[in-house]
């Protein structure tokens, strides 16, 4: 099949079960095309089971590997869908929370992956699947940062105060990066085993990739907001915004910086006063219109493919049991590493309450944990992390996302004081 042919196929599959969702269900888009995939998924598995000459998983898996989820995501739809949830955010309101932002991406991240993953080094020896700490911590990575399809998707809906929507934005799109870089630090040192490997060798590759990836996409930022001022036309705005998106993040990439974090501080330019200022009011909403149905499309595609990769994630016994440890553990996490990387400085008294309660139950996981989770090396590890972290990625979309607008009109409720 062509990858036009694949690219009809996830189209024609997202239309389906988006219209069925839209005439059925009535649930938010993404979350219910996944909830449609994700049991088309379990049906095709059990049908296979009860007519196992058939091979009637064979053709989908074929199909997914042919999509390669954790190249296409992470080397193609993630400049797009991180640019255009960038755009979205309001610098201004970003700005009022900027240490709290800073907090949550990085301690809050480095925090939450050591307390998920040395919980979890502890729990799996008592299910029979003991594996190293350098493992834990891999998974810790994978399950660590809040995805920002799903959490910008969610805050479109849920009615947060402007900060706190700011707040969630700007570390979900930020803490994507981290983990990603996380991730690529921990993975090898996991695959070693035993291998020493320096703090000044992580530091360092930490420092180039994050720090690096942040420099590099606020200086090319700019300059593509420069380009941006010397036209007037509607579709070369899309054409050079296209551009930025995915040369920022490609070159970033190649230069071994981190392109998710470079391309989130690309788009933020975008909510910025100088954005205001260099492009009319009406070129800016044409702009974000445009994004914003790249933004839905790709949206639609990646929550289809996570629902069907449960074909590549059939769990065992030792798997379900660690996942029904992993998702408590993974809340508790959340909530222990906001609690320990904001509280002190920003979230005292009463806001404090409210603000831990709506930041560890939307911190929700996504297409990224999936990618990553199948990009592990395949053998034993991968068997039993994969079911992992996939039904926590389902859990916290499906369970978190459609509960999420309670716990927050709880939280703030409308009309009650505007937050500080």
């Amino acid at each position: 099949m062509t990858s036009l042919g694949l690219l009809a196929v996830l189209l024609c599959l997202a239309a389906v079960f988006g219209l069925i969702n839209h005439r059925v269900l009535g649930l938010p888009a993404s979350i219910g095309i996944l909830i449609l995939s994700f049991v088309t998924s379990v049906l095709l598995i059990g049908v296979d089971r009860l007519l196992p000459g058939i091979d009637l998983l064979g053709v989908p898996r074929t199909f997914l590997e042919r999509v390669d989820l954790p190249k296409s995501l992470l080397d193609g739809a993630l400049s797009f869908l991180l640019f255009a949830g960038a755009m979205q955010v309001d610098l201004s309101d970003l700005r009022s929370r900027q240490y709290s932002t800073l907090l949550l991406s990085i301690p809050g991240t480095i925090l939450s992956v050591f307390i998920f993953g040395t919980a979890m080094w502890l729990v799996l020896p008592a299910l029979g699947a003991p594996i190293s700490f350098a493992w834990c911590i891999v998974l810790g990575a994978i399950l660590a940062p809040t995805d920002p399809v799903s959490v910008v998707g969610m805050l479109r809906r849920v009615g947060l105060p402007g900060p706190m929507q700011a707040l969630f934005a700007g570390e979900s799109l930020f803490n994507d990066g981290v983990g990603v870089v996380i991730f690529g630090v921990a993975l090898p040192t996991a695959i070693a085993s035993g291998v020493d490997v320096s703090a000044v060798h992580v530091l360092r590759e930490f420092a180039l990739e994050a720090i690096g990836g942040a420099t590099f996409g606020v200086a090319l930022g700019w300059v593509g907001l420069q380009v941006l001022r010397l036209s007037d036309d509607h579709h070369l705005d899309v054409l050079i915004s296209l551009a930025i998106a995915t040369g920022i993040y490609s070159a970033a990439s190649s230069m071994g910086m981190s392109g998710p974090i470079a391309v989130v501080a690309a788009g933020l330019w975008m909510g910025s006063g100088l954005a205001h200022r260099a492009l009319s009011e009406h070129r800016r909403h044409q702009l974000l219109e445009v994004w914003s149905s790249i933004d839905e499309v790709l949206n639609a595609l990646l929550f289809l493919l996570i629902g069907l990769e449960v074909l590549d994630a059939v769990p065992n016994w030792q798997s379900l049991a660690a996942l029904a440890v992993g998702i408590p553990l993974s809340l508790g996490a959340r909530g222990l590493s906001v609690f320990l990387a904001t509280a002190p400085m920003h979230l005292r008294g009463e806001e404090r309450g409210r603000a831990l309660l709506v930041l560890t139950w939307g911190g929700l996981r996504g297409g990224i944990s999936i990618s990553l989770a199948l990009g592990l090396p395949h053998g034993p590890v991968q068997t039993l992390l994969a079911p992992i972290c996939y039904g926590i990625v389902v859990f916290s979309i499906i369970v978190q996302g459609l509960t999420m607008e309670r716990v927050a009109r709880r939280a703030y409720p409308p009309g009650g004081a505007a937050e500080k």
